[in-house]
């Protein structure tokens, strides 16, 4: 079997969360969530696993995914306060923005880092830890 071939960005990205929302807020979108997401955000609201899907999410093309408010921010998301959930969000929102249609090229990147205040900035992360995440949840 052949090598395989380094990504193109084999010496890392910098990103730092700003915490600044805008992934979180704007266009309509799908925050995917899986069983174990379920649970554990349930029961950080002190809710069943059936209160909280009934509640908080909605069925997409790819199963669950939280719902949204009327304008298309995350219904976990407090303009003031910021993400409600921030300590159990969901592998969506922890592996952002190291995402395969973020980082599939330079200029995805470059998209990213357009729409993303921290994409480009602050840490280095290793091509190790993008590939590590990029695993994680295919978007």
């Amino acid at each position: 079997m052949p090598p395989m071939s380094e990504p193109w960005y084999a010496d890392g990205l910098r990103f730092t969360c700003t915490r600044c929302g805008a992934c979180c807020t704007g266009a309509p979108g799908f925050v995917w969530v899986n069983a174990e997401e379920v649970q554990s955000i349930a029961a950080w609201l002190g809710m069943s696993d059936e209160e909280f899907v009934a509640m908080h999410t909605t069925t997409g093309p790819r199963g669950l995914s939280l719902r949204e408010k009327p304008n298309g921010d995350c219904v976990f998301w407090d303009r003031e306060a910021g993400c409600t959930i921030y300590e159990v969000r969901p592998r969506q929102c922890r592996t952002w923005p190291f995402w395969e249609s973020n980082v599939k090229t330079p200029a995805a990147w470059a998209r990213t880092k357009v729409v993303c205040p921290g994409a480009g900035t602050g840490e280095l992360i290793p091509a190790e830890e993008i590939t590590r995440r990029l695993s994680v949840i295919r978007l």
